[in-house]
């Protein structure tokens, strides 16, 4: 017997989580210096991290011999601070990846049903498939959440609803109150998990006003993330709101000192930092409008996306990738969200952009 026949049928089809490519990988594989190659794959801050949070970093480091604050009591004063929420609504994450499973994990199970678009983010399979549950995907309606369609996918077996707003990797953003009527109209017994990894990069007239719908759907849980505008990507921390019944039950399952006590501090520290949150979302703003008009010089076509990202179409993409990695250059191929012929490029800093579009112009041109 293979012993891999131990693990459930689910578990041993599960096709595994595939992260944007490190630097030092590419460097490695193709023989590149390091500091000539451009990271432009995960949706990472160019501008790093916030001072705020590299500060308290430091002055935490003497307590790094000691396990954190398995409640991060700080961190969850700090969010209701920040949110207008209670700490009895708050479930903190190793990353809003953490959030995502635990939330699965404490609802889904097997014989019930959890529904999500197609393009959408590839933890809500994953996620649903890890606890025996059965994944319902919803064809996409221009790259983007067909919210009558899922409406029409929900049956009495199901008990989630996955959405990402903006949506990655196509960039997509439902309008606020088309979303609010979706979640007002849905049964109460499908919880709707409302992903807004990408909501700070958000002009203040788009974001949802998610967190205020809470005090009316006991249903609703919202996930956010410190891995973006924030720029602690590498520290891991993120969290969930939701009603204190939900929330109970999604720290039942959370694993014991999820949250490491570096990324506490720092996260304590950016959510102080409303100035580098600003200065993020105007760089990005910025990079868009030059990453956009570049790809439409370059005669490529692209989703109008509202993260910090944007997803563009291109004849063989898949040798267009590697040809733009030989160069020193990694984007993201998104080939598993059923998008062969496109590739998603982060928005970086500008000199970054405008190497990836001067590069892109070579490949073109043969």
């Amino acid at each position: 017997m293979n012993t891999s026949d131990l693990a459930p049928d689910y578990i041993r089809s599960i096709a595994p989580y595939q992260p944007g490519k490190p630097i030092s990988e590419l460097a490695r594989e193709l023989g590149l210096d390091e500091a000539n190659i451009v990271k432009l794959a995960s949706n990472e801050n160019p501008l790093g991290i916030s001072p705020l949070a590299r500060q308290a970093i430091a002055d935490a480091m003497a307590e790094t011999a000691l396990y954190p604050d398995g409640n991060a009591f700080e961190l969850k004063q700090a969010i209701c601070a920040k949110f207008g929420v209670s700490d009895a609504q708050i479930v903190p994450g190793n990353g809003s990846n953490d959030v995502l499973e635990i939330a699965a994990r404490a609802f889904l199970a097997p014989g019930v049903e959890a529904v999500y678009s197609q393009h959408a983010f590839a933890v809500y399979p994953l996620v649903t498939q890890a606890t025996g549950a059965t994944g319902i995907r919803v064809p996409a309606r221009n790259f983007g959440h067909d919210l009558q369609a899922m409406r029409a996918a929900v049956t009495q077996k199901t008990r989630m609803l996955f959405i990402a707003n903006p949506n990655n990797p196509t960039g997509t953003l439902l309008e606020k109150t088309e979303l609010c009527d979706f979640i007002r109209d849905l049964p109460r017994h499908v919880l709707v998990v409302l992903d807004e990894a990408y909501d700070e990069y958000l002009a203040d007239t788009r974001k949802s006003e998610s967190i205020s719908w809470l005090r009316e759907f006991e249903h609703l849980i919202v996930t956010r993330t410190f891995s973006k505008a924030y720029g602690l990507a590498g520290l891991r921390v993120g969290f969930a709101l939701a009603h204190p019944a939900i929330a109970d039950m999604m720290n039942r399952v959370r694993q014991p000192f999820n949250v490491n006590s570096l990324a506490q501090v720092a996260a304590v520290a950016a959510l102080r930092d409303e100035d580098f949150v600003c200065r993020s979302r105007d760089l990005n703003d910025a990079g868009m409008r030059q990453m956009t008009e570049g790809l439409t010089q370059l005669g490529l076509r692209h989703i109008p996306s509202f993260g910090n990202f944007v997803s563009f179409h291109v004849a063989h993409a898949a040798a267009v990738n590697q040809k733009l990695l030989q160069r020193g250059v990694i984007v993201r191929p998104i080939f598993a969200y059923e998008m062969p012929d496109w590739l998603r490029v982060s928005i970086g800093l500008p000199e970054e952009n405008a190497r990836f579009l001067v590069v892109m112009r070579e490949i073109l041109a043969g």
